[in-house]
């Protein structure tokens, strides 16, 4: 097998991570384990069929580990694996620059943001803030 080049280092974390839903579905693990329905739930407008083939292209990859619970019914988890967690900070910060983005294009960036677990936390770390603000 002849080994593949990139013309520079971000396209093998593009490979990766790149498309519309990995650094989303990740994003989701970083705050613990789910189950496919889960995730299916926090990311409504994702297929079933896209979200699998997401997993599983995840899962060979190395990022996330998939758990699989022997009883019936089947029970499978998915969590980040000790290799994806070192995305983390990658993924905080994508996160952190889509807020500044969202502010910088729309002005107040909960009146764009669905109304999610994450972006619930970042309502929380904004409270402070907007008292300290009055």
């Amino acid at each position: 097998m002849q080994a593949k080049k990139y013309n520079i280092a971000v396209e093998a974390t593009l490979e990766v991570i790149g498309g519309k839903w990995k650094c989303v579905i990740l994003c989701h693990l970083t705050h613990g384990r789910k189950r496919t329905s889960e995730l299916k739930r926090l990311m409504p407008n994702i297929t079933q069929k896209m979200l699998t083939q997401q997993l599983r292209e995840l899962e060979d990859d190395g990022v996330i580990n998939r758990i699989i619970h022997n009883q019936v019914p089947p029970k499978v988890e998915y969590e980040l694996s000790e290799y994806g967690k070192s995305l983390t900070v990658i993924l905080d910060m994508l996160c952190a620059w889509g807020e500044k983005h969202i502010t910088k294009v729309y002005g107040d960036k909960f009146s764009v943001l669905e109304d999610s677990i994450l972006n619930d936390k970042l309502k929380a770390a904004d409270e402070p803030a907007a008292s300290d603000a009055r």
